[in-house]
């Protein structure tokens, strides 16, 4: 190890006995509230399971409990607020932001809790904990998954650490990855079930610090490489269950035969004929490609007027290792695909868009008229070739933009369509501050600049702003997909194209969308507020983010003040909320005021005309504000002109 041993004070600390530790030992937390940390914070906790888990388990299995823990860490069912308690955190500079979150601590207990339940050993005497057994899900067939490899430096970390106790181990990771210092672990050990979390911290102090490798790839279950099962054995199976499967079939179309034998199969082809679709789908000569020019005449502003660019649209074997992997990945490819994206071999002869060399690998980008697929091989060999997906059809204007060419150390890479001008970044966290230019060469790639959609912490959030030759301005964002997600704003029926300004306060929520195969997303202000005793005005955003495939929306409505950012008030998954189909949407929060007096406040959409609270307030128009007590489970419900019901967003 590179890092010198970090010395820590003896005798380690002890339980805080004193009253006034003993009175704020515990904190409310809301089932709400711990969801909004467990959404934010999800690959750190998984990160935290996985190193505290026994490396006993293997990589695969350790990969998917460590999901699964994370996933079942919120308290089950609906508890109040007074029934869901965590230990008192001390949030500190850096982070007091994330530790400082009742929510967060919650959730992490909870964590560290299931992940040391997971390490002890079965027994005859007690039946098992949920923790020990293997997930029920996620579940993963006929692939194993494992995080990428580290450095010498990592292995050695690693086996240091499965040299460790349960306990020890969760003492070094919240020692070095949480940051939290040894009381607060001590703490958190204590009410995690350890039963001595003193004998535990001495132990990991025999480790080596090396903290900064924790943030490794080794170590990061959410980045993951995929492999094949043992293929000798499944073909094996498969080959069983193909001979009964077909033995069941001939002997039920005997028994269904009239008795004059087997009868045509219409229009089919013979079997095993070859399909010249299929074939000619593999021959790099067939590949189709727009003219220069042709965007320039055409009235569709498409993936099917982008004409063919980059340095190597001339390389006939690398288009042909790529059309063949396309058809047939080998084991060594790293394979992905948006949600709702087939990534099955092309139906016959595909587009090329774009063939060149980038940074250090070769790309290759081919469209075929419902998905973008992007191959990536080294500059040397095709080992540690790529593979990726994107579900394109219907794609025009905004959505056919741009293309990631390349990712490269948390930075991202675009091929913008032809009829871009220019392009520009814009932090949307900081609106106020001038975009940033863009360079692009001459076949329309991108300078490379900071991409959101793999940053951990919500410190500033990239936006791509395209200017097209009409001089009309669109702003997008990658969501860690092929093509980035649309950004638009105002009223569901006719959204505009959105500015930094109308997504400053909205731009962290875009972390619960990433890889779900988002097409847009609008963020419309439905209402504003004046907040009671003075205390200011508050916003209600409704953002919704559809999808490629149609289905699978998700929704999120945000009470948002003067502060940075905004609060989830409410969320819903699939639903016609917030859009064109639907454009109502109503949402309700706890609000403390300066004075620390508790209010109920609600907002409905501009359609609502009245807005009625389960504890019997009413009030005319479209939004609520009335006293109440911390703690309080209110209902909101409201009413339209016609007499329609509206319920809170959900």
């Amino acid at each position: 190890m590179s890092s010198k041993a970090q010395t820590h004070p003896k005798p380690h600390p002890q339980p805080r006995n004193n009253a006034n530790a003993s009175a704020s030992a515990t904190a409310p937390v809301d089932v709400e509230q711990a969801e909004a940390a467990l959404v934010e914070h999800y690959p750190r906790l998984v990160r935290i399971a996985y190193l505290v888990l026994p490396p006993s388990l293997g990589r695969n299995r350790r990969v998917l409990t460590a999901h699964a823990l994370a996933q079942r860490a919120l308290p089950r069912g609906r508890k109040s607020a007074d029934e869901v308690v965590v230990p008192a955190q001390r949030g500190a500079r850096e982070r007091e932001r994330r530790n400082g979150d009742p929510g967060y601590a919650y959730v992490r207990l909870r964590v560290v809790r299931t992940a040391l339940e997971a390490g002890l050993p079965l027994t005859w005497k007690a039946w098992p904990k949920r923790s020990q057994l293997p997930p029920l899900l996620p579940q993963v067939r006929g692939l194993r998954l494992f995080p990428r490899s580290g450095g010498s430096d990592e292995l050695d970390l690693d086996q240091r650490l499965s040299a460790l106790s349960g306990a020890a181990r969760a003492a070094y990771v919240l020692r070095g990855l949480e940051r939290l210092d040894d009381s607060d672990v001590f703490d958190l050990l204590a009410a995690a079930g350890c039963a001595d979390p003193g004998d535990a911290l001495a132990e990991a102090d025999d480790v080596e610090a090396g903290y900064e490798l924790l943030e490794s790839p080794e170590f990061d279950p959410c980045s993951l490489h995929a492999r094949p099962t043992d293929l000798m054995r499944r073909r094996q199976h498969m080959k069983a269950a193909g001979v009964a499967a077909a033995a069941a079939l001939v002997c039920g179309a005997l028994l269904g035969l009239p008795g004059d034998g087997w009868s045509p199969d219409g229009a089919a082809a013979p079997p095993y004929a070859r399909n010249p679709a299929g074939q000619a789908a593999l021959d790099p000569g067939k590949l189709t490609t727009a003219a220069a020019g042709s965007w320039k005449r055409s009235a569709r502003t498409d993936f099917s007027v982008w004409p063919a660019r980059g340095d190597l649209v001339g390389d006939q074997a690398l288009l042909r290792r790529a059309l063949a992997v396309w058809a047939r990945p080998g084991e060594s490819v790293q394979v992905s695909a948006t949600p709702g994206t087939p990534a099955g071999a092309p139906p016959g002869p595909a587009q090329l868009l774009f063939a060149g060399d980038v940074d250090e690998t070769r790309v290759v980008l081919l469209y075929d008229g419902l998905r973008i697929a992007r191959y990536a091989e080294p500059k040397e060999g095709t080992s540690g070739a790529a593979l990726d997906f994107a579900r394109v059809d219907g794609a025009t204007g905004a959505e056919a933009n741009a293309v990631v060419v390349s990712r490269a150390d948390g930075n991202v890479r675009y091929l913008t369509a032809p009829w871009i001008g220019s392009a520009a970044v814009s932090d949307l966290l900081k609106p106020a501050a001038k975009a940033l230019p863009l360079h692009r060469s001459a076949d329309g790639v991108t300078d490379p600049f900071a991409s959101p959609a793999t940053a951990r912490e919500c410190t500033s959030w990239n936006a791509l702003r395209l200017r097209d030759n009409s001089g009309t301005v669109r702003m997008s964002s990658d969501l860690g997909e092929l093509v980035p997600a649309h950004l638009t704003s105002g009223r569901p029926g006719a959204p505009r194209e959105a500015t930094p300004a109308q997504w400053a306060k909205s731009a962290c929520s875009l972390a619960s969308v990433r890889s779900h195969g988002v097409r847009s997303v609008n963020s419309w202000a439905y209402a504003r507020q004046t907040l009671p005793e003075a205390n200011g005005a508050a916003a209600w955003v409704c953002t919704r983010a559809d999808t490629w495939q149609g289905g699978g929306s998700r929704i999120l409505a945000q009470f948002q003040t003067s502060g940075p950012t905004g609060a989830v008030a409410a969320k819903a998954e699939d639903s016609p909320a917030c859009g064109s189909r639907d454009p109502l949407v109503l949402a309700g929060v706890l609000w403390k005021s300066r004075a620390g007096n508790w209010y109920l406040l609600g907002a409905g959409s501009r359609d609502v005309t009245s807005v009625t609270a389960s504890g019997g307030e009413r009030v005319s128009g479209h939004v609520l504000a009335v006293r109440t007590e911390r703690g309080t489970r209110a209902r909101l419900s409201g009413e339209l002109a016609d007499g329609r019901k509206v319920s809170t967003l959900r």
